[in-house]
């Protein structure tokens, strides 16, 4: 639904709806995002809100907020941008879905929020089948990345409009006055907006402007909140407020959120459940840190984390064997593991966090004979030549070549150890509990410390 704006005599805005008798307020249209208000004033979005989902059959259990069963969604062609066969959100949690550009993020969040018509499968939102109804009658609430503000209304205005839509279409049964004017009091001193009421949208910094469009939407007091990254046109000071603000906010309402993002930082450090997405399906969901600790396959092991997880690949040696009953240590250009439960047979992808090496300097190396040095106990041990210094304020990150291998590796050093330069030979060792493996071909990890894991 497109609501025009047409100024009355007395010069205010009224706005009347365009196109259809039966209006429904969304905050959340297809014409919020596209036309862009805070820079024109021609063109004003519609409002994205409703205040409850209309009651259906009960579809998803009751720990689940939101429910994808099935659904699919094609724009021309015969590839799926979202193809999730079953995606439950907690009720209550505060959900990152991550993925890099065009992996069906937010196709998949305006699935949700009705903007979108999936071609197969349903939409659950607390226990009742919304796949048939529009935006308005869904509960949700959307924040766009712009924000979608109406630039000739003062914050106050921007923030109610939605009520008031709501009380114009149902005088009966909808907010009067008082309740308007209340929830805009209570929704901008928690916002810390009180003082910018009578504001223009040109006005306000970014930050403030974040704010009125997060208020527009929870003065609705929806059951679920859908955040299409909108964090992403603030500078970085910005972004760290705004991330605790929205972590606070979640706490205080308790209500379900979503949010949609390519930062993993945004993803790792604000959400109690992540959803990792590539090429339109789901790889991995479950809290951010065992998701991180546990990566599901190579794509989620080296998209989360900077720098991302090093990979090698190694093979049981025909030349050296573990302690008996441990079968061949595993090799490879300048690495060498030896691991709890005996070696695989053919080659496998080895891999390590940064943070997780523990680096050894050039008057502490010892090069071997063969220039081979291997695991007296379980772990892995690297050798390379340093390539890269990068210093990172809190630490520093070295780039290394190992011989006869072409892919460097890094490693995280704290801030206050010491740091090799460029050109100096380096010993990298790493706690067996540590490592992960997984198979070359599929990339699915190979053993079972897996949360969340999707089958494909």
């Amino acid at each position: 639904m497109t609501y025009t704006a047409t100024t009355n005599p007395a010069g205010s805005a009224a706005e009347r709806p365009a196109g259809s008798p039966t209006d429904s307020p969304v905050d959340s249209s297809a014409a919020a995002q596209a036309d862009s208000p805070a820079d024109s004033a021609a063109t004003t979005p519609a409002d994205s809100s409703a205040d409850s989902a209309t009651a259906g059959p009960t579809l998803a259990p009751a720990s689940d907020g939101i429910t994808l069963a099935g659904v699919v969604k094609r724009y021309g062609g015969s590839h799926a941008a979202l193809d999730v066969p079953h995606l439950g959100i907690p009720a209550g949690s505060f959900t990152v879905v991550v993925g890099p550009s065009g992996c069906g993020k937010s196709t998949g969040l305006r699935v949700i929020a009705g903007l979108e018509t999936a071609d197969a499968g349903q939409v659950v939102i607390d226990g009742a089948d919304v796949t048939g109804l529009p935006a308005g009658d869904r509960g949700v609430a959307m924040v766009f990345q712009d924000f979608a503000l109406y630039p000739q209304m003062t914050v106050e205005r921007n923030i109610s409009f939605g009520l008031r839509l709501a009380a114009r279409h149902d005088r009966r049964h909808g907010p009067s006055r008082d309740e308007i004017e209340s929830r805009v009091a209570e929704v901008c001193a928690r916002l810390g907006l009180s003082d910018l009421r009578r504001r223009l949208p040109r006005q306000l910094s970014g930050g403030e402007r974040q704010r009125v469009g997060l208020a527009r939407a929870i003065v609705r007091r929806p059951a679920v909140l859908l955040l299409d990254e909108p964090l992403s046109s603030l500078d970085a000071q910005l972004r760290q407020r705004a991330r605790a603000e929205l972590v606070r906010l979640h706490r205080e309402l308790g209500n379900t959120v979503v949010l949609v993002t390519h930062d993993q930082l945004e993803a790792l450090s604000m959400g109690t459940n992540l959803v990792v997405m590539n090429r339109g399906r789901v790889v991995q969901t479950g809290p951010p840190e065992q998701v991180y600790r546990y990566p599901a396959d190579t794509f989620v092991a080296t998209f989360l984390g900077s720098p991302p997880m090093n990979l090698h690949t190694v093979t049981p040696s025909t030349d050296l064997v573990g302690p008996s009953g441990e079968g061949p240590v595993l090799t490879g250009p300048g690495v060498a593991a030896r691991l709890p439960g005996g070696a695989r047979p053919g080659p496998v992808l080895l891999g390590w966090r940064p943070a997780d090496g523990l680096i050894e300097l050039a008057d502490e190396v010892v090069e071997p004979a063969d220039g081979l040095v291997v695991p007296a106990d379980h772990g892995v041990v690297l050798r390379g030549v340093v390539d890269v210094v990068e210093f990172t304020g809190d630490g520093t990150v070295v780039t290394c070549v190992s011989p006869g291998e072409d892919t460097p590796w890094a490693v995280s050093i704290p801030g206050r150890d010491r740091v090799p330069v460029v050109g100096d030979p380096v010993r990298v060792r790493v706690a067996a509990e540590r490592v992960h493996l997984f198979d070359p071909e599929s990339g699915r990890r190979l053993d079972e410390r897996i949360s969340g894991a999707v089958e494909h």
